[in-house]
This record gives C-alpha cells, sequence and structure tokens, in this order.
C-alpha cells in the first residue's frame, strides 16, 4: 500500500475521530493517470482495482497493472487518431470497463473527457458537440447512441473522429434463449468473453467509425509520460438542470484530489474493501463513486454493466463479491427495500451512503433495522465535490443531509447576502476566498455571464436552499425556484413529499405552487400511485389529513393530481418546472 491518500492532503482529527480540518496540496504537475494509477501499477502491481462483471455472465479482475497496460495501450491508440492536449472528447460508454481504459488514457494525453449518457436525442447531442467544441467521439454500439450521433454529426463542424465501442456481452447480442446470436455480433460474447483473453477481444464493424477494441488491442504498450499541468481542464460534465439548456461545468485536476473527501471521509473507503456505487458513467456519480477517490484510496471498485435495474440483483452482488461499502440514489435504496432482505448475504457491508436527492426518513430507518447500518447521506452537485454530508464517525439525523464538510466553508444566505439565522430558509453558498478551494468547478465552459451568476462576492452560489439548526446540521428544502410562497409561508416540497411517500398509496409524487386568487400560490402534489390504488375524492382527503397529522397544517396539499408519471431530466430528476408551467397555461 503506497498511502497515496496522503499525499496530496492535510487533514486533521477530533478526540472523537472525526475529521476538524481537510485541506489539498495539489502539485502543478499532479496528473492522475500517472500519480495514482501508474504509481500503484508499478508499486503494488496486483491491488485489485476493479471488479466488472454483467448480467450475461461475463466477468473480469482488474489489477491496477491491468489499469496501466489498457490505459496505456488505449493512450497510443487515441494519440494516433491525433487527439492530444486541451481535445474535447465526448464518451458514451455506459459501464462498459473501457470507460475506465478511456478516463485514464485521456487524462494521460491532457485532453478533457466529456462523459455524456447513451439517453441523449439529436438535439441533446447536436448543442453538446457544438457547445463543447467536441473533436472525437467515443461511443457504445449499444442500444441507438450511435445512430443518434450520425444524424447529429453533420450539423457539428468540429467532429474529426467516431470511435465506436463493441460491448459484445450485451443482450443485444444474445438470442432469446439466451445464447450468443451470430448473426448479430462477430466473435464471442456474455460469459465466452470472461477473463483476460476477453478484453477488448470483440471487434466491432461500422462504416465511418474507428474500431476501438481491435485498435486498442494492437496498440503498442509503451506510452511515456507527457507534459500536463493540473490547473489546466481535465474534465467536462454538462449539469443536470430541470429547466433550460445545461451548462458545461469544467474541472481540473485538483477535482480529483478533492474527491478524497468524497471516498474516504463519506464513502469510508477503506483500501482493503471493495466499494459500490451504482451510477451510469454519463453522470458525474460515477468518477464519484467509481474512480478518483477510491482508487486514491488505492482500493477497489466493483462496476456491474446493467441495462436494467433489478433489486435482487444488486443486493446478491454484495455476498458474492463481499463488497464493503455501498452507495446509491435515496430512489434504489427504495426499490430494494421490496426485497426479500433476509434472503441474502448482506454481512460484509460496513458503511452505507446516498446522494442525488434528499433522503426519506422511512428509508433511512428500514435499511437501519434491516442491517443495523446507518445511511450516510451527502449533497454535493456536478460543480463540486460532496460540500456537506455525514462524515465517518459522525451522527446522522435522519432527513437532515449533514454538516458542512471541512473543506469548504459553507453559509446560508439570504438574498442580499447576509447569514440567515437558525432555522431560516437561504441558499447554500461556498467561499471561494481568499482562494477558491480545490472541487469547485473552474467555470462555466465559454458562458462567462452564468458563470458570473453563480460566483461572485467571494462565494460560489449553489442554487439549493436549506436551513440550519442549532447544531449545525443542514436541511435540504428545495432548488431556488422550487420553493413554494404561499400565505406568506415559505414551504420547500422535499418535506412535503417526504410524507406523502410514507404513504402506501404513493409511489412517486412532485409537489410544486400553483396560482391561486387568495393564497398567492397554493400547494399541489402531483401522484403516481402505487399498484392497487385509485386516485379518486377519498383518497384526495386521505393525503391530505396525511400531511396535515405530520407536519404544519398550512403546508398540506389544497390540490392533489393523479397522473401516470413524472416528467423528468434523462437522469431521472423530477422536473418540477414543466409541472408548473403546465399549471400556468390551464
Amino acid at each position: 500500500m503506497r498511502d497515496i491518500n496522503l499525499r496530496y492532503v492535510n487533514e486533521s482529527y477530533n478526540e472523537k475521530g472525526q475529521l476538524e480540518a481537510f485541506t489539498v496540496d495539489c502539485p502543478e504537475d499532479f496528473n492522475f493517470g500517472y500519480d495514482v494509477v501508474d504509481d500503484i501499477a508499478e508499486n503494488d502491481p496486483d491491488r485489485m482495482a476493479m471488479i466488472w462483471c454483467n448480467p450475461e455472465g461475463e466477468e473480469h479482475f482488474f489489477s491496477f497493472a491491468d489499469m496501466r497496460h489498457w490505459s496505456d495501450k488505449t493512450a497510443n491508440f487515441l494519440a494516433s487518431c491525433g487527439i492530444g492536449r486541451g481535445d474535447m472528447v465526448m464518451v458514451i460508454l455506459r459501464r462498459h470497463y473501457q470507460f475506465w481504459f478511456v478516463a485514464t488514457a485521456l487524462h494521460k494525453l491532457g485532453a478533457v473527457m466529456i462523459p455524456a449518457t447513451f439517453m441523449l436525442k439529436e438535439h441533446d447531442l447536436e448543442y453538446r458537440l457544438n457547445g463543447a467544441g467536441v473533436k472525437a467521439l467515443i461511443v457504445t454500439d449499444v442500444g441507438d447512441i450511435a445512430d443518434v450521433c450520425e444524424r447529429a454529426e453533420g450539423l457539428c463542424p468540429t467532429l474529426e473522429t467516431k470511435i465506436l465501442v463493441n460491448a459484445a456481452s450485451s443482450l443485444d447480442y444474445l438470442g432469446a434463449d439466451g445464447s450468443p446470436d451470430p448473426g448479430a455480433a462477430p466473435g464471442p460474447c456474455g460469459a465466452a468473453l470472461s477473463g483476460a483473453e476477453g478484453i477488448c477481444a470483440a471487434p466491432g464493424a461500422r462504416e465511418g467509425w474507428l474500431d476501438f477494441n481491435t485498435s486498442v488491442a494492437a496498440a503498442p504498450e509503451a506510452f511515456e509520460r507527457r507534459e500536463t499541468r493540473a490547473s489546466e481542464a481535465m474534465l467536462l460534465y454538462f449539469s443536470s438542470g430541470t429547466s433550460g439548456n445545461p451548462k458545461m461545468v469544467l474541472h481540473d485536476s485538483a477535482y480529483a484530489l478533492a474527491h478524497l473527501m468524497t471516498a474516504k471521509h463519506w464513502h469510508n473507503v477503506e483500501p482493503e474493501g471493495v466499494h459500490f456505487t451504482i451510477a451510469d458513467t454519463g453522470w458525474g456519480k460515477a468518477v464519484w463513486g467509481k474512480f478518483y477517490g477510491q482508487w486514491l484510496m488505492e482500493a477497489c471498485v466493483l462496476t456491474y454493466d446493467f441495462d436494467r435495474f433489478v433489486a435482487d440483483e444488486m443486493l446478491g452482488l454484495v455476498g458474492k463479491y463481499r463488497l464493503t461499502t455501498f452507495c446509491c440514489p435515496p430512489t434504489m435504496w427504495r426499490l430494494m427495500m421490496l426485497s426479500d432482505i433476509p434472503s441474502f448475504d448482506l454481512g460484509s457491508l460496513v458503511h452505507l451512503s446516498t446522494a442525488g436527492e434528499a433522503l426519506n426518513p422511512d428509508i433511512f430507518d428500514f435499511w437501519q433495522e434491516k442491517t443495523g447500518l446507518t445511511i450516510y447521506e451527502g449533497f454535493g452537485q456536478t460543480e463540486t465535490v460532496v460540500s456537506i454530508g455525514n462524515l465517518t464517525n459522525s451522527t446522522p439525523r435522519s432527513g437532515s443531509m449533514g454538516k458542512p464538510v471541512p473543506l469548504y466553508e459553507v453559509e446560508v444566505k439570504r438574498a442580499d447576502g447576509s447569514r440567515c439565522n437558525t432555522g431560516e430558509t437561504g441558499e447554500v453558498c461556498i467561499s471561494v476566498e481568499p482562494v477558491k478551494p480545490a472541487g469547485i468547478m473552474m467555470e462555466y465552459y465559454r458562458d462567462p455571464e452564468k458563470t458570473a451568476e453563480a460566483i461572485y462576492d467571494g462565494w460560489y452560489h449553489t442554487g439549493d436552499t436549506a436551513w440550519c439548526d442549532e447544531d449545525g446540521y443542514l436541511w435540504y428544502v428545495g432548488r431556488n425556484d422550487d420553493v413554494i410562497k404561499s400565505s406568506g409561508y415559505r414551504i420547500g416540497p422535499f418535506e412535503i413529499e417526504s410524507v406523502l411517500l410514507e404513504h402506501e398509496a404513493v409511489r412517486e409524487c412532485a409537489v410544486t405552487g400553483v396560482p391561486d386568487p387568495l393564497r398567492g400560490t397554493a400547494v399541489k402534489a402531483t401522484v403516481v400511485l402505487a399498484p392497487g390504488h385509485t386516485g379518486d375524492e377519498a383518497l384526495t382527503r386521505e393525503l391530505q389529513a396525511w400531511v396535515k397529522e405530520q407536519t404544519a397544517p398550512y403546508k398540506y396539499p389544497r390540490i392533489i393530481d393523479y397522473v401516470a408519471e413524472l416528467p423528468k431530466t434523462v437522469n431521472g430528476k423530477i422536473r418540477r418546472n414543466v409541472i408548473r408551467e403546465k399549471d400556468c397555461q390551464a
């Protein structure tokens, strides 16, 4: 073990073992590919970096030496395509192991990686390719995303290179009986590709595209370190905003180091453990939980390359691979509650965590009862690493997102910039003076106006609202635009949604404000019912009474609308603005 996690940070603890101070020291020439992946590969080559598997039975165990080997070959191939320092490269690879080869290789080259979801449509892709000036695309052949790319490329003059990754383990290549379909893909697929000989063994063929697997397998192994600078752009994400076009969030290499806060102090990752974060590589949560911080801790990550979430499959992985730490969104924790928990071997788990949306108290209580473990909630954004959270050795409060992490100075502020009183709702802001701390975005790329709207007067303004209790715990209220002002009250949608979700009839819900001639705005709940329930007047009265009994009466939804599904972003966040706009037009 190299103790890499101690090289780049200064940290101290109190007598209770709780983190008290944390700063990042990022050398100007720091490069995650060379200084983390290659360092471990050279000095502890057999240390396990990733266990990768899928529902079709393919399984791979990658050591850090393997990751160096494959990332060097990938870097040589990409360099032969003309990809180098500063080039923008969009990567759409779902949960394929090739993502880790590509990500590490792009860092070594000094290129800028732009992860993206396979769910993009032509308009989405055109906006992203042109917005970032993308030079190359590295795309999975699963689904129709390659078709979407081809329809958009004629409108994107900066795009020069398209590279296709054959994910031959996918169900796309299996027949109805589960056996390989020889007419669908060349070569072996599924379980037949398990082991070292199966890595990048399935070629891909599509006119106008370069074949990633074949090219990387044939590429030279030796790759010499190239000059890069930590202060240069390394990673770009398109934010998952619930309204308007997404912003381009740009990060430098200090962002990778700042994720030690995420992995070590929130996920509680240990060097000999196996960590599992359920996240597609198209979203920021993947590098939060499957890459930077975990490998800085020299730990192994599990990646399960699935198409459809099946709760029993996820729970079965815990015992099979002896997972120690596990993180997923509250929605997935809730779905797994429906499984027969005692039938699964969860004994290897020592720590649970969640992020992506606020954690409802019923989920918190259920898992504590079933496993004896507390779910540690964390809060952060595409623009940051974890900034508020229940860190290791802390005592979480059910429903609270925790306290500010020691990396950041956080305040809840009023619109005039003054600090809110205890219990008063305001905007969560992070200090960027005298020096912007590691992990906070460089800027919104090519958008100085939006950057100035978010970073000003010495603070980064998150756009999220919360209130702070007398002990320093923060309680999430909602996005600035989501807060409801009714009859002089400021009402956060999350609290009402949490109460409604505890009712057996409610599967999903969104709380918004609707114009009201008497109150200015009335509270409305848009509800997706659980199976076996009918959205009639009797249920409406029951749900209204349910909310009144568990929270302040003025917060209850005066209007309840029953729908088949809620409008969501491509990554599953509820688009309350769509509901509001529809109500205003009615």
